[in-house]
């Protein structure tokens, strides 16, 4: 096994849309298409063969890491066709491996086909935005497409802290410089606290992962600076929820004041299938900080933002049961799919 097999892999995930390569010492390799892990025609591979294909793309720091460590997080290009996230770990039969495919191109808010709202979060100068959902629900690509929309806009200085870096984006009117944690910088927090003194309009984090991480994103939105973050929560309630239950008692009623004046928009996705042919489509549930949410979250009324939501259409707000049914309307979604994923029979009834 060679690095020719391993960008044959590549160039096969890019043909046939797959979002993830799954490869490892013992298993048949396999691919993830539409949502569905699917096993390829091959043999297993054996734990040297496994070794050899995570080593032919790595560099020697990267090996230094994986073998410290017993995991390491990188991404490739496929020169003109695609990046790939990857990730290398070590599992009870030897090696293995996680690529995720990242476009080459950054697509833009109206390839997306996202609500229009997404334009005016766009345009903010201040304050924390934040893409929240489960892995693989299309958080990067949301968040690139934002980014590439302020950089064809306006002429400001846009710094991104990645792990790793995912979407490369090229300089229009902004100038932008992106930070790869273990490559560029030690840390999400240590780049942070570096970003400040760095004069950006607006800053990226891939991943707010810890609470050091969290109260400098919260302390850069509050100084004027326009800050996106990504969270592993499922609405806006859990997000805010989130946040305040990762400080300390004695810390969280201040907190809450903090994240009522600082917090912009939450937008928690998911991806469903389409009905007809191949690919998914996004849902989202979006929440915009008018004051009346910003009052619930410094009350503590977490659970009577849904029902303010429901009410804020004309603020672009929605749930995310009212974007899976206008996608079922839109016949993009089948009816079956749409209760399935909301894990609610009685969603056409309401």
């Amino acid at each position: 096994m060679s690095q020719v097999r391993i960008h044959e892999m590549l160039n096969f995930a890019v043909q046939h849309k797959a979002s993830d390569i799954h490869l490892g010492a013992g298993e048949i390799p396999s691919v993830r298409i539409d949502g569905d892990v699917r096993r390829l025609d091959l043999e297993s591979l054996s734990p040297e063969d496994a070794r050899r294909m995570a080593y032919s793309i790595m560099n020697e720091k990267q090996k230094s890491r994986f073998e410290s460590e017993y995991e390491v997080d990188f991404s490739i290009g496929l020169q003109g066709l695609a990046r790939f996230r990857v990730n290398v770990f070590t599992q009870s039969r030897g090696v293995g491996m996680v690529l995720r495919q990242i476009p080459s191109r950054v697509l833009t808010l109206d390839e997306l086909d996202v609500p229009p709202v997404f334009h005016q979060i766009a345009a903010r100068r201040k304050g924390l935005v934040l893409v929240t959902g489960p892995t693989g629900s299309g958080k990067s690509t949301s968040l690139a497409a934002i980014i590439d929309h302020i950089n064809k806009s306006r002429a400001e200085h846009i710094l991104t802290i990645e792990d790793p870096i995912e979407f490369v984006h090229t300089p229009h009117k902004c100038l932008i410089n992106q930070r790869e944690v273990g490559s560029h910088t030690k840390s999400f927090s240590v780049a942070l606290r570096s970003a400040l003194r760095e004069d950006p309009d607006v800053i990226l984090v891939g991943e707010m992962r810890d609470l050091e991480t969290v109260s400098l994103a919260l302390t850069a939105a509050e100084t004027g600076h326009l800050v996106f973050g990504t969270l592993h929560t499922n609405s806006a309630p859990e997000t805010i929820d989130r946040i305040i239950d990762a400080y300390p008692h004695d810390q969280q009623a201040q907190v809450r004041t903090m994240l009522s004046t600082s917090l912009a928009a939450v937008i928690t996705q998911t991806l469903i299938r389409k009905e007809r042919g191949p690919g998914r489509v996004a849902a989202h549930e979006i929440m915009i900080c008018t004051s009346a949410i910003r009052n619930l979250i410094r009350e503590n009324k977490l659970h009577q933002i849904p029902s303010i939501m429901q009410a804020s259409k004309s603020d672009g707000m929605q749930l995310m049961a009212s974007s899976v049914r206008d996608l079922v309307e839109r016949g993009l979604v089948s009816r079956q799919r749409a209760i399935s994923i909301m894990n609610n029979p009685r969603l056409f009834d309401e």
